[in-house]
């Protein structure tokens, strides 16, 4: 395998309605779409996540654009890669940004895939048909108005983003239209130490889980909650790479893990952290990034993992685009994501859509 060829394209959409947590408001997604050609003249697509600006992680839309374009792809240019982990191997050097190193190195794991005429799932070690998947409602959204058509819709987990000191009571709504174990709330880091009666608190409500609700670095926090509730609970901004979650299980730190493509710094590590809970006996699950079809595509092939037991953050495309990416559009059956059995990610590319909507454009030969 010989990559001749990266073009980046960073893109502008707007969602379908906005997306509210209590970090902040996303009506607009601007993101990276990476496409790697080799020479067999196949390309293979992956995805940079990172925001606009920096309230989920450190990197921001144009930190990833400059990295991508002055320092990774230079770099990767002198380099031979035979194997999409080659890239994983060979980024390790550069210190951070791991969204993107995630959108070259997962379009690498496509193409490969591609070139080995496979499903990208099967390549990786996937057997599952289908995938479960939940759903995320915003702090703007309707409980009473969504959950119902959610519900309806056949998503098998919701997660609700909450403001600090109201959860009981939009918790409460909830769980009137669904059962408490198919609930979850996301703290994203707003709590400290003060709030450990508060949190503990929430115990009676018999949740599914409770999501990063300590800052990414307290791993002594989330175990001495975790140590105090029966709630288990789980890490998300906390797991920026193996490493980090080799420490949060030794330190017990959760009990439950959100592994993303992109916080981790691409598919290889997402794997090896899967691999790292099941050893551990910690269940796993796919986090998701308002993000397009192609990393959504990504997300699928990593969710058909045998860890992952809990349903993901790979709801359909029309939850957040007019218009998706790819053809066909990711769809919900009952509650699942059917794993798509073409070679690499699955779906086809819409080029004339990424052309519409692309801002930018970087071009180099390699």
């Amino acid at each position: 395998m010989k990559l001749t060829n990266v073009t980046l394209h960073r893109y502008d959409m707007d969602l379908v309605s906005p997306f509210k947590t209590h970090l902040g408001e996303v009506s607009k997604r601007e993101g990276i779409l990476v496409e790697v050609k080799v020479n067999q003249g196949i390309s293979g697509w992956g995805e940079g996540v990172a925001f606009s600006t920096p309230f989920y992680t450190g990197e921001t839309v144009q930190s990833s654009w400059d990295i991508l374009t002055q320092q990774f792809l230079p770099f990767l240019r002198e380099q031979s890669i035979e194997h999409p982990q080659d890239v994983a191997r060979l980024l390790s050097g550069f210190q951070g940004n791991q969204m993107a190193k995630a959108a070259i190195e997962t379009a690498v794991w496509d193409v490969y895939a591609k070139i080995m005429q496979k499903p990208l799932f099967n390549l990786i070690g996937g057997h599952k048909e289908k995938v479960e998947v939940g759903v995320v409602l915003g702090l703007q959204d309707d409980l009473q108005a969504l959950l119902p058509q959610y519900k309806e819709a056949g998503y098998r987990r919701f997660k609700l983003k909450v403001e600090k000191g109201k959860e009981r009571e939009r918790l409460e709504v909830a769980r009137t239209i669904v059962p408490p174990h198919l609930l979850m709330f996301d703290g994203n880091g707003a709590y400290n130490k003060d709030d450990f009666d508060h949190l503990k608190s929430l115990d009676d409500l018999g949740l599914m889980m409770m999501e990063q609700p300590f800052q990414a670095g307290d791993f002594y926090l989330h175990q001495q909650l975790q140590k105090q509730m029966k709630t288990p609970i789980c890490l998300d901004e906390s797991i920026t790479s193996y490493h980090d979650a080799y420490q949060a299980i030794q330190l017990e730190s959760c009990t439950v893990m959100n592994i993303k493509i992109g916080r981790v710094g691409g598919l290889t590590e997402a794997i090896n952290i899967h691999n790292l809970c099941a050893e551990h006996n910690i269940p796993v699950w796919c986090g998701g990034m308002l993000e397009t079809g192609i990393s959504r595509a990504h997300n699928i092939a990593l969710a058909s993992l045998p860890n992952f037991t809990i349903p993901g953050d790979i709801s359909a495309s029309k939850r957040y685009w007019e218009k998706d990416v790819i053809i066909p559009e990711v769809e919900l059956e009952n509650g699942y994501v059917v794993l798509p059995r073409e070679d690499g990610i699955g779906y086809h590319v819409d080029l004339d859509y990424i052309s519409e909507i692309t801002k930018d454009l970087f071009v180099i030969d390699l």
